[in-house]
This record gives structure tokens, sequence and C-alpha cells, in this order.
């Protein structure tokens, strides 16, 4: 066992491995067998490339040279294919393939390998992007120069000109009209005058200022200026100002003579 073993061990040392990345299969092999003996894909003699091919496995194997698979299978298949054409049975099963059709879609497959192989070499002869041709900077826009022309007769300019003096808006000047309001200090000295006689609450609302040049006022400008005038008045401690609810009339009076007493 140790001697069988050992002996492994050295031819397993001496085997000669290579690497057989540079076909891409074993159709890739094939076609590159009929390129070197100058086999004509069209009419493929698949006795003489399954010879080729035998040979270059055989003599791999002498070398000891390690074998993918995928070769030794195509290796089996045209030993059977070989066979079959050689010895043709004189009885044909139903469930049989036809050796010449086999052989047919071999050469089919090996010519189609053979175009897709020569697009992509064309492909890569041609100019790339990056390597041959580089592509330029930012496009440039091409400039328009525009030329009109005119057509327009004498009739046209005459009447586009009373046109355009037909729309013209004529410039108004702006009057601003002086709004009439109620001068707050006529509105104080009037509710002043009027604290002795407020003995009770009295409205806001029913007021009145006698002045002349109050007279076009609207009323809530009168109304506003008497508010501000009873503010001013009840932080002076002449009179009390009161509102029963939100957006109800507000009502004044004298302040009574014992609150300012207490409040002192």
């Amino acid at each position: 066992m140790l001697t069988q073993a050992a002996a492994e061990a050295a031819d397993a040392a001496d085997a000669f491995t290579v690497d057989l990345e540079g076909y891409e299969g074993p159709l890739h092999l094939l076609l590159d067998l009929a390129r070197k003996h100058k086999i004509d894909l069209v009419k493929v003699p698949i006795l003489q490339l399954a010879d080729q091919y035998l040979l270059w496995v055989h003599a791999a194997r002498e070398k000891r040279i390690d074998i993918a698979a995928d070769y030794l299978l195509m290796a089996a298949w045209l030993a059977f294919l070989k066979s079959k054409l050689l010895l043709p049975s004189e009885k044909k099963d139903e469930n049989e393939v036809d050796p010449d059709a086999l052989a047919g879609r071999l050469a089919f497959r090996l010519r189609r390998l053979e175009a897709m192989r020569n697009a992509v070499n064309e492909l890569y002869e041609g100019n790339l992007d990056g390597r041959d041709v580089f592509p330029r900077g930012d496009p440039q826009l091409a400039k328009i120069i525009r030329k009109p022309i005119w057509n327009s007769t004498l009739h046209d300019i005459l009447k586009a000109f009373g046109d355009i003096n037909t729309r013209k808006v004529k410039m108004r000047a702006h009057v601003i009209k002086r709004q009439p309001v109620v001068p707050l200090e006529a509105a104080r000295q009037r509710l002043a005058a009027l604290v002795p006689d407020l003995i009770d609450w009295a409205s806001i609302q029913q007021m009145h200022v006698i002045d002349e040049e109050s007279k076009d006022a609207p009323r809530r400008s009168e109304v506003a200026s008497f508010f501000s005038a009873a503010l001013e008045l009840t932080k002076n401690r002449v009179v009390d100002i009161r509102q029963d609810q939100l957006f109800s009339d507000v009502y004044v009076r004298k302040t009574p003579a014992e609150d300012l007493k207490a409040a002192e």
C-alpha cells in the first residue's frame, strides 16, 4: 500500500498540467483544429475533424496533461459519431438519431461559433471609444443669425401707427383727496366738557364733535377719536370706561368722588 501510494504521489508530482484557458470550450478547440488543417466549414469532413481532435486528446494525455471533463466528453462523443459514420447499422431504430444529422448539427454549431468570433474580432479591430477615438468636450451650440425681412407697405405702417395712437392711454395726474378725520384733541376737549354731566353711563357712539372742520368726517373716525380720548381720561382718573360684551357699545361716566378717595 505504501509503495502504491508513493508511486501515485510521484506520478502526481511529475504530472505536467497545462492551462487550457486559451480555448473557451471543446467547440473552440474543434474550430481551431479546422482552421489549422484548412477544413472547409461549409462541408465539414467530420471523420477527418474527429481524427484530429482525438489525436490532440491522445497527445495531451501522453504528455500527462490534465484535460477538463468537457473536452474528454467531446472526445467520447466524436468517437461514438465516428463509429456510427463508419459502421452504419442496417436496422435503424426509431429512437436512434441519424449520425448524418448529428454531423450536420456539429458543422452548423462550428459555423455559428466562427461567425460570432469573427464578429467579435471585427468589433475590436474597429475604433474603440477611449482608445482610438475620444469624445470632444461640451457640444458647441449652433449660432443662429436672424435677418428680418420687411415686407410691409406704407399703408400697413400708417395703419399700425394709427392703432398705436388709438390704444395710447393719456397720462392723468393722480390726485390724492384729503380724508376728513376728527382730530384727537378736538374729541378730548369735547369729552372733557361733557364730564360734569356724565353722572350716569353714556355711550360713546352717541357723542358728536361740534366742529366745522370735522363735520364731513365719517362716523367711524368720530367714534375712534372719542374712544382714544376716553382711554386717555381714564388713565388720568377723570372718567370710567365700560363695555358689556364683545363688539358692543362703549360707555363712559364721570369717576365718582368716593372712588377717587379710595384710590388715594
